[in-house]
Parts: structure tokens; sequence; C-alpha cells
């Protein structure tokens, strides 16, 4: 690991220093686990907004045949 310096606000610090998590795990275990949480929500927004403007334009009922064939919806025994 490598020591990294920073400046905080007084009241952040004094709420982060209220978790209980911080008491039990110290200080640089919470902020490590903040920030590897941060960058992941971050990565799973990213790629749920390119899901997003991937398919956003197929927001019509109609576009599910493009996904399945109608034929292959229905029971075998419905088959025509």
């Amino acid at each position: 690991m490598k020591a990294v310096q920073f400046t905080i606000d007084p009241e952040l610090l004094r709420r982060i220093d209220a978790d209980p998590e911080v008491k039990q795990k110290g200080r640089s275990a919470f902020l490590r686990h903040a920030v590897e949480e941060y960058l992941r929500r971050k990565q799973e927004d990213a790629i749920d907004a390119s899901y997003r403007r991937a398919y956003g334009r197929h927001t019509n009922d109609d576009d599910d045949d493009m996904l399945v064939a109608p034929e292959l919806r229905a029971w075998p025994d419905d088959w025509k």
C-alpha cells in the first residue's frame, strides 16, 4: 500500500469518524472501501448508460418481435 495525504472538510471528517465501521476498522480501511464502492458504482452507471444509448431507441412493445420470432413464442401445440 502507498500512503496518501489529502485535505478534507472538518464536518465530513467528523461524519466519517462517527461511523461505526471507522471505529471498528479505522479511517484508512473505511476510505479505501468507500473509494472502491464509488468507482464500482461509477463503472456500473457508465455501463447502464451505454445500454440505454444502445437500446433506448426501442421503446415500442412491437420491437419484441425482433428479439424472438413470433412462432417460437407459442406452445408447440399451437404451432401452425
